[in-house]
């Protein structure tokens, strides 16, 4: 029987992949240092642990409507809205599985065939590989490294915008590369955006994971809250990545078609988890607290080890989870052109796992530097600190 040949188009969390190398080499008894996977092996919350025990025993197990609890709705519009100075309502937000399916929903909402859509690359894959499934053109853009981090090449993003450019998907506090944007980039983005009439849409997936200061969204910029929808998950916020709870948030008429998506998908977000969410989000910040103390902690542990190793120099980024830092000099070094070849040695050579920039969207032309990605979020100090000693003897020989 033959597949469907939009299948192709297709792609996946190729992240995934790298995992699945890292458990068969491990399952051979080697001790693996896992920084290839954005995943939390910090507890939830207790409190949330327990608010979604007792909504089971209280028996909130069954259907709900597909757009959400109405109390949660308006819990996330309240807290949406207030940390970005910006107004949302109940009728602003549609719940969902986690803040992956708001991707391609948005992509169905707004998109049609052959509408081209700029999205960031190196870049979360499951962008490119929605734009294409559902038969958009997909437009890279990526970014210009400097000694402070990463910016958006902004003058790439002006010349790549065609009179078939639909959409501007834009992920501040970015993964992999963990590059946050200035007012003034932001600014100049909204404005290209608001001048080309793009719907965009706001990854802001690590908003909460914030090291010092507070977090900025391209919405508040006037005249880009009727045009965006914001990509919102509980997943980082509160370690709660396999509950799979998040939201999407923006203006109505948009909204209603997330509602009848869900409902064509999956009926409903689970009853008991949402229940659970409603006092929280605007409750008791300790738990999302201590769980910023430990990844500061993790960050500062995996930042020293990288600028210990010769050839690697990195700042410490004040939002995410990830390192993204610049491998050229280590490749020539050890006479490597393919950068998943310098991953798959490392791994039998050091039990270090880790992803590559080729993890993150297609390649584009004219790249020069290697990257690798590092996920602090699912490793111990401990063993962070015994993992990059291993890497530096590996890279420096």
């Amino acid at each position: 029987m033959k597949l469907a040949t939009q299948l192709e188009k297709l792609g996946t969390e190729t992240a995934f992949a790298v995992s699945a190398a890292a458990a068969a080499w491990g399952a051979r008894g080697n001790k693996i240092y896992p920084f290839h996977l954005g995943d939390i092996n910090i507890a939830t919350p207790a409190n949330i642990v327990e608010a979604a025990a007792k909504a089971i025993a209280d028996g909130y197990t069954g259907y709900c409507p597909g757009a959400g609890i109405p109390e949660l709705r308006a819990a996330i519009a309240a807290d949406v809205g207030a940390k970005r100075q910006l107004s949302y309502t109940v009728e602003n937000v549609s719940i969902q599985p986690g803040g992956k399916p708001v991707i391609g929903k948005f992509l169905a909402a707004v998109m049609d065939p052959g509408d081209e859509v700029l999205y960031p690359n190196p870049g979360y894959p499951i962008y490119e590989s929605q734009i294409e499934y559902q038969g958009g053109i997909a437009v890279p853009y990526s970014y210009i490294e400097t000694a402070a981090g990463f910016d958006l090449d902004l003058n790439a993003i002006k010349d790549a915008i065609t009179p078939k450019a639909r959409v501007l998907i834009y992920n501040n506090f970015q993964n992999p590369n963990s590059a946050r944007s200035s007012q003034a980039e932001m600014e100049q983005l909204a404005e290209l955006a608001i001048k080309h009439d793009l719907w965009v849409l706001s990854d802001e997936a690590y908003f909460e994971i914030q090291y010092s200061g507070q977090p900025d969204s391209i919405v508040s910029v006037p005249g880009m809250q009727e045009r965006s929808v914001i990509l919102y998950t509980c997943s980082k916020r509160f370690a709660m990545t396999g509950w799979r709870l998040g939201a999407a948030i923006g203006p109505k008429a948009v909204v209603e078609v997330f509602n009848k998506l869900n409902t064509n998908i999956e009926s409903c977000t689970a009853h008991f988890i949402q229940r659970a969410m409603v006092d929280v989000i605007e409750g008791d910040t300790s738990g999302p607290d201590a769980i910023i103390d430990e990844l500061r902690q993790r960050r500062d542990a995996a930042v020293a080890g990288l600028n210990a190793i010769s050839g690697i120099s990195i700042q410490a980024p004040n939002s995410t989870f990830y390192l993204f830092p610049n491998v050229t000099r280590i490749m020539e070094r050890k006479g490597l052109t393919d950068v998943n070849q310098l991953m798959e040695e490392a791994l039998t050579s050091t039990n270090v796992s880790f992803c590559t920039r080729k993890h993150f969207g297609r390649s584009v032309e004219n790249e020069e530097n290697h990257y690798i990605r590092f996920a602090y979020s699912g490793i111990a100090v401990e063993d962070i600190k015994a993992g990059m000693v291993k890497l530096k003897s590996y890279f420096e020989a």
